[in-house]
């Protein structure tokens, strides 16, 4: 396969002409904007197609599909596929997805979800019969329910290549990832960070993840210390393993020699996922669920995601001026995070999988329930009494716009950054450590039961206008989601924002981070001191950290304008991503 194209090739094809006699050549900002003086950037523009991710070369991936003919599915999964080689540290084929899909032919608005069950052996009386009193964060014991990521590939190609005008075959997705996989990629500063933190010995039960064979044969360099900004790293193993799904599609890793290999290297250390697991495995398509705001209709994913608690914060701002509180005033972010503590209280009371338990999401989202909830914030004083939340995990989010009006919106994770850091012999594919979020209180609705999915943080998100797509968002940062996806919708719908600046904005999380204790409220460092002090006389746990720092996520968002149909992506400086169109 020839080398994919470079990453400036694929940010000029948006076609930006410069003006006549001899005007300064534009640059490019962290961003991927054009700027020709600091104070004066373009967020790149395209009317053909447009990607964002959090890694530029699965960006380019996605792009050289849509210029190819393929459709918005078809780019998505390239751009999945591609991030499970580059981006491991967040992503993989042994994580779970969720997407949202308009198919503009049909202008349906399709949900899948693609997130794996707990295994036939799974139960609350396998763990505690070993003494503990709850599932480890890492290791085989970790690994408590089936990848699902390939079978949402699998499931969504299906789907657009019956129903969408354009689609390239299945194994043309695959080839970027097995590029990068077999002949390596540069390490990126995520990448390079994440690693340094995920060999640390500090902490031996979250992090030295040195600790297990495997992880450190296939992402340690062969002196055992992790690879740097700019070193090249290969994945052979994982090539082979793309390469048979290339070739025999999602069979193979669910009922073929891919499965086989997996459940022996679990079954030979412990694990508890079985052969059966892996072949009753299947994506589902569920109902999206909505609400309206400010005559738009955002959509997003149903239980067992938290996508209720991303509507349910906007459906509560729903009761407010939010434009007349002021952007980045210490009434806005007051505001949203007061809504985002309601919104939560919900969703750790019901979140689990809607099979086991009943979940009253029309309810939750209706329009009299988000007054009352409105009803209880107090804008000069921060609510305490709410229950403490939990620490989540790590994701990819990316969005993809064909030629013809087709959209995704997807989510891919491995939960933990590396997940559960265990990669079976001879696979070379991470797998999550999504089941570790399972409880084993027995009387907790989230509680583990064989066959069940657990509470998920991944929901990807959608606004429509008028029935069509008008932004594609989403973030990765577990318990930042459903607070990002608000910021960026309030910053574009009541404030005006371009989606690049509306990312760009300083941003907060108020709860946990992935592997962090502390409940509090972060306010990135450029958030005005004024601001600050003005939230922590009202009561707020606030605590100052570091400009555009990855605590925050890694957002995205593609803009359609309705009248021109121009295309209008951003993505997130605190990654590695790019923003790309044509």
């Amino acid at each position: 396969m020839a080398e994919p194209k470079s990453l400036m090739m694929s940010l000029l094809v948006v076609g930006i002409t410069l003006s006549a006699g001899g005007a300064p050549a534009l640059a490019f900002d962290t961003a991927g904007r054009y700027c020709d003086t600091p104070s004066r950037c373009i967020d790149p523009m395209a009317t053909h197609g447009m990607v964002t991710s959090s890694n530029y070369l699965a960006t380019q991936a996605g792009l050289d599909v849509l210029r190819n003919g393929g459709n918005a599915v078809d780019a998505a999964i390239a751009v999945a596929a591609t991030l499970s080689v580059v981006y491991p540290q967040m992503t993989s084929i042994g994580g779970d997805n969720f997407w949202l899909i308009h198919n503009a032919k049909t202008g349906e608005l399709k949900a899948l979800n693609a997130s794996g069950r707990a295994g036939e052996k799974a139960d609350i009386a396998f763990y505690t019969s070993k003494g503990l009193e709850k599932i480890p964060a890492r290791g085989y014991q970790a690994v408590t329910t089936v990848p699902g990521a390939i079978s949402g590939w699998d499931e969504a190609y299906r789907y657009a290549k019956e129903t969408m005008s354009r689609s390239l075959p299945w194994k043309r997705l695959m080839e970027p990832a097995i590029h990068y996989a077999r002949e390596g990629f540069a390490v990126t500063p995520s990448l390079d960070f994440w690693s340094k933190v995920d060999t640390d010995t500090a902490d031996k039960e979250f992090h030295n993840l040195q600790r297990f064979d495997e992880f450190r044969r296939v992402f340690l360099r062969a002196d055992g210390q992790p690879f740097t900004t700019g070193e090249v790293l290969k994945q052979p193993d994982l090539a082979e393993s793309l390469t048979m799904i290339a070739e025999g599609g999602a069979d193979v890793f669910y009922r073929g020699a891919i499965a086989e290999k997996i459940v022996a290297d679990l079954q030979a250390n412990g694990g508890i996922l079985t052969l059966k697991d892996f072949a009753d495995h299947k994506a589902d398509w569920v109902q999206p669920i909505q609400v309206r705001y400010r005559g738009f209709t955002a959509h997003n994913l149903p239980p067992n995601t938290q996508g209720m608690a991303s509507l349910a914060i906007l459906n509560i701002l729903n009761n407010y001026d939010v434009k007349a509180l002021g952007e980045g005033s210490a009434d806005y972010y007051h505001l949203i995070v007061e809504a985002t503590k309601q919104a939560f209280a919900d969703r750790d009371k019901y979140l689990s999988d809607p099979d086991f338990v009943k979940i009253p999401v029309d309810e939750l989202l209706s329009t009299q329930h988000g007054k009352d909830q409105a009803a209880r914030i107090a804008m000069d004083k921060a609510a305490t009494n709410v229950k403490p939340l939990d620490p989540k995990g790590d994701t990819v989010w990316f969005g993809v716009v064909d030629q013809d009006g087709n959209a995704v919106s997807m989510i891919q994770s491995v939960y933990h950054d590396f997940g559960s850091a265990i990669v079976p012999k001879g696979t070379g594919i991470l797998l999550q450590n999504r089941g570790s979020f399972f409880t084993l209180d027995p009387t907790h609705v989230n509680r583990l039961e064989p066959r069940k999915r657990t509470f998920h943080t991944l929901n990807p998100a959608m606004l429509l206008k008028d029935g069509k797509p008008f932004l594609v968002y989403g973030t990765m940062g577990g318990e930042g989601q459903p607070q990002t996806q608000a910021a960026i919708v309030t910053r574009i719908v009541d404030f005006g924002m371009t989606p690049q600046d509306a990312i760009d904005a300083p941003r907060w999380l108020h709860g946990r981070t992935w592997g962090a204790w502390s409940n509090d409220l972060k306010l990135e460092g450029r958030i005005p001191t004024a601001v600050a002090d003005d939230l922590k006389r009202r009561g707020h746990p606030v605590n100052v950290i570091e400009n555009f720092t990855d605590a925050m996520g890694h957002a995205g968002a593609i803009l359609i304008e309705p009248a021109t149909g121009v295309l209008y992506g951003a993505t997130d400086p605190r990654g590695d991503g790019s923003a790309a169109g044509y």
